[in-house]
């Protein structure tokens, strides 16, 4: 085999690689917003504790990426590829990391709120929307599509709405529920949490873009 072959060999097996990561984060994702509606601590405690398959894969995605780099020293649009996937790699761990905070704001809450609290936020839409997004953002991946990524950015409109309107509604309930003021707390924070998955997705679809148009492009709200 020439080593021109063997090069694009590993390239498709390290696009075959982040792709089954961002699947497993797919998977802790979906889990992880389903007990934002069941409260179910079982399992929450299995989703944190399962973290470890992804930074295992994680890890393994951004060696087989320094091993290209040093093999092969690819350039052009060869390069920018590696250098997009080491960005997603990061970004697709980290939204890993912030499903794993729901599961534990969830058991929080669960532990410290009084008989007669009322979850007063309903995250589902905005569960959904992130779901999309990440979802979409592994399509674009996937078919190397810029147009689709940029549908990310609108997306992430919808989820910074959604979390500011839970932060109004979190305020003005702690006054009807002061005994639960800090789970009320952790509420909001869950919101806040979607919204950084939003914003992860956001960065994907940058590195989308740039991998794809050669074009550095940033949103309007960065984290």
């Amino acid at each position: 085999m020439s080593k021109h072959m063997f090069f694009h060999r590993e390239i498709d097996q390290l696009k075959d690689m982040v792709i089954t990561l961002g699947t497993l984060v797919e998977d802790r994702l979906r889990r992880a917003c389903a007990i934002l509606e069941t409260q179910d601590e079982e399992e929450s405690r299995k989703i944190m504790t399962s973290d470890w398959e992804v930074d295992d894969m994680e890890i393994r995605v951004e060696e087989e990426c320094l091993k290209i780099l040093a093999l092969h020293q690819p350039v052009a649009r060869d390069l920018r590829l590696i250098v997009a996937v080491i960005k997603i790699n990061s970004e697709l761990e980290r939204i890993a990391d912030i499903a794993v905070n729901l599961a534990k704001r969830i058991l929080t809450i669960s532990e410290k709120k009084t008989s007669d609290f009322v979850y007063v936020l309903d995250y589902q839409p905005m569960a959904a929307k992130i779901m999309e997004m990440v979802k979409t953002c592994l399509d674009a991946l996937v078919t190397e599509d810029a147009a689709l990524a940029r549908q990310i950015f609108l997306m992430d409109d919808e989820v910074n709405r959604a979390r500011d309107q839970a932060y109004k509604t979190v305020i003005e309930e702690i006054g009807r529920q002061p005994a639960d003021a800090a789970c009320l707390v952790n509420l909001y924070l869950i919101a806040r949490h979607l919204e950084r998955i939003g914003d992860r997705a956001t960065n994907i679809a940058e590195e989308i873009i740039y991998l794809v148009e050669g074009e550095i492009v940033r949103s309007s709200e960065d984290p």
